[in-house]
């Protein structure tokens, strides 16, 4: 599996990452149970910090794309085809537009709407 970063491109890298992992998992370049690469080395190899690596492995694994066992190493998730088409970024882009929408229509500010968010989010955390 080829990985190519494009530090120019607007696109974070960590989403450059997924993206080029999930298409290669949708591609068949890569198939349930396949070895990736340790964050460490996949880091170096790119030429990319850990954390960055790291947040990436950390929402494919999320989304089911990857599998951790441990020590043994980082593998493609049995579901990894099925699951590389979900869109948890685009859901909630959308779930959100259509709430702003929603509270617009009503009258709130874009001020208001974005202080709302913001407590709402730090209520969240609590």
């Amino acid at each position: 599996m080829q990985i190519e970063i494009n530090i120019d491109d607007e696109t974070p890298l960590f989403t450059q990452l997924i993206e080029q992992i999930k298409n290669a998992v949708l591609s068949g370049v890569i198939s349930a149970g396949d070895p990736l690469p340790s964050i460490r080395q996949l880091a170096n190899d790119l030429d990319l910090n850990n954390k960055t690596v790291a947040k990436a492995y950390k929402l494919l694994e999320r989304d089911e794309v990857i599998i951790t066992r441990g020590y043994r190493g980082t593998f493609i998730h049995e579901n990894a085809r099925k699951n590389s088409t979900k869109d948890l970024n685009g859901l909630v882009i959308q779930e959100l537009t259509k709430t702003i929408e929603t509270l617009k229509a009503s009258g709130a500010t874009d001020s208001e709407i974005r202080i709302a968010f913001a407590d709402a989010m730090k209520t969240e955390r609590n």
